[in-house]
């Protein structure tokens, strides 16, 4: 860490939110990473049942606990682990989530500093999430191959970023009610108030899904298609790319059109190989599964591990 980054944490400017729910020895991973870098730091726990709290009050961390008698969501355990952090530290400048199934890179922290202070416009920067196991099964390779998202300006960030406190606070933080996608949601209403995102180049975190079976591909791709149906249903006036996203879900899931699968195949293959093309096909019956879960307001957490 260089002095910049070091003073910035020392002086407490820099607050760390890890969220998790059942991660096991992925969040020991998590939480010593995070101590490498700073001291100040917060758990989030999610009615986990496998010692997580333990865990995390054992390496010295403060922890929250959320109440189960609501809802568990990836958005609410950040948001109360913001509160947390921004009422002991009134003057904290920046935010950084980080999920309890990955583990930060050393010398990331320096460069998003770096980064948001060369631009006073900037809400928050993100960078290169990499699959711990890429090699391990396809659903992992599909994983990091998502997560290899383009260097610049962006539209969101994922669960894991550094975030100006102020741009954050103005939203209101996070959606809680969202099972998924809240993290373009977020983006999506902090850029309405003129703030910018950046993707830089630099690895960030390493991400360990731990996918090896179809089921859990299965299920993760069913949330994502229930997260497009939110977010076409809340911002699909300012992204008509969503209601496309939707309707391509719906008609190429029909049984009238799975004849036509090897023109959506070949049309996907030739811009991202023979793995896209497959699951992405495929994936077009789980994700129009949660959008119906969603039009039939099923609003419960979709687990894949």
């Amino acid at each position: 860490m260089n002095d910049d980054a070091r003073l910035a944490t020392d002086m407490g400017e820099v607050g760390f939110v890890i969220i998790g729910r059942n991660e096991g020895f992925r969040l020991a991973t998590c939480i010593d990473s995070v101590l490498k870098a700073t001291s100040l730091a917060v758990y989030v726990d999610s009615g986990s049942h496998d010692g997580s709290s333990d865990l995390a009050h054992n390496r010295g961390l403060p922890v929250v606990d959320l109440d189960p008698a609501l809802p568990f969501t990836a958005a609410r355990a950040r948001n109360a682990g913001a509160a947390w952090m921004t009422e002991r530290h009134p003057h904290l400048q920046y935010l950084h989530f980080i999920d309890g199934d990955c583990e930060l890179i050393p010398g990331w922290l320096d460069r998003a500093l770096e980064a948001m202070r060369a631009e006073s416009d900037l809400a928050s920067v993100c960078g290169r999430r990499r699959e711990r196991s890429p090699d391990a099964s396809p659903y992992n390779q599909l994983c990091d191959q998502e997560w290899n998202t383009p260097v610049g300006i962006a539209a969101t960030s994922g669960g894991d970023a550094l975030f100006r406190v102020k741009p954050f606070i103005e939203v209101d933080g996070f959606s809680e009610d969202l099972i998924a996608g809240e993290e373009p949601d977020l983006c999506h209403r902090i850029r309405l108030n003129g703030w910018r995102i950046r993707r830089i180049d630099r690895d960030m975190t390493v991400h360990d899904a731990a996918m090896t079976e179809f089921r859990q591909w299965w299920q993760r791709s069913r949330r994502s298609g229930y997260a497009t149906a939110e977010a076409y249903s809340r911002r699909g006036e300012h992204n008509p790319q969503l209601g496309r996203q939707v309707a391509s879900n719906l008609l190429w899931a029909l049984p009238v059109f799975w004849p036509f699968w090897p023109l959506l195949w070949l049309r996907v293959y030739f811009r991202g190989g023979a793995l896209q093309a497959s699951f992405i096909t495929l994936g077009k019956l789980p994700h129009l599964q949660g959008q119906i879960d969603y039009w039939r307001r099923r609003r419960r957490l979709i687990e894949y591990k």
